[in-house]
């Protein structure tokens, strides 16, 4: 059955329409323990030289986007990164506790080629729906926190582009749910650092429109005005 068509003197044909509503995940650009070490919640760990550039060439990649505002976990490489995208905007950064890290507990500060020789590491990586950090939280709590913290956030900026910067666990969980994807799943998704992720929410459900995007996001722009006749 055919779309009915609406009356040229109706309101709604004269209305324009509304752009969607997208958030936009940043990962943080590296730091010198990205890789080797598990930083987790550690304080006074900031970019590195590389991050840096990272962060301003994410930021050069979002400057031609039209952002309504821009958030980012209180640790300092998110805050760091997010402030790189805000100079482009004239925005502040809006602390966000619910995109904070996982809290990795006694794990915080580790060294990854250590830590995967424990035995709960395999179950993060394996049965991570059942994994809990010890001394920590839980992936599925990570994931619980996260995902609220984004849903209030579209609920705060309808039709608008948000900028979220967060770290790749939680990004990861946040990816899982909202493409229907169990969280015993989520380690088979890679988010890199400084790379961003797009998911647009619509009555009916959200699209992932973007998935550790490092290039171009130029068709994310709204498209340009008609001419008059």
């Amino acid at each position: 059955m055919s779309e009915p068509e609406v009356a040229s003197d109706h309101p709604a044909a004269h209305e324009p329409a509304q752009p969607p509503t997208r958030l936009l995940l940043v990962r943080h650009a590296v730091t010198a323990h990205t890789g080797p070490i598990l930083s987790g919640r550690m304080p006074g760990i900031d970019l590195s030289d590389r991050g840096r550039e990272q962060a301003n060439s994410t930021a050069e990649r979002l400057a031609k986007l039209p952002i309504g505002a821009i958030y980012a976990s209180p640790i300092e490489r998110t805050q760091q990164t997010a402030a790189a995208i805000a100079r482009h905007h004239d925005l502040p950064v809006h602390v966000l506790e619910g995109v904070i890290e996982a809290e990795y507990g006694d794990w915080t500060g580790g060294e990854i080629k250590d830590l995967a020789k424990t035995p709960e590491w395999k179950v993060v990586q394996a049965a991570p729906s059942r994994a809990r950090f010890p001394g920590g939280e839980s992936i599925q709590e990570m994931q619980a926190r996260t995902v609220a913290t984004l849903d209030g956030i579209v609920a705060a900026h309808p039709n608008r582009n948000t900028v979220v910067v967060s770290h790749a666990d939680p990004i990861k969980s946040a990816i899982a749910h909202y493409t229907g994807v169990h969280l015993d799943l989520f380690q088979r998704i890679h988010v890199s650092p400084a790379s961003v992720t797009v998911l647009e929410f619509h009555a009916f459900g959200v699209m992932l429109v973007k998935s550790n995007d490092t290039g171009t996001l130029d068709e994310l722009l709204p498209p340009a005005p008609e001419s008059s006749p």
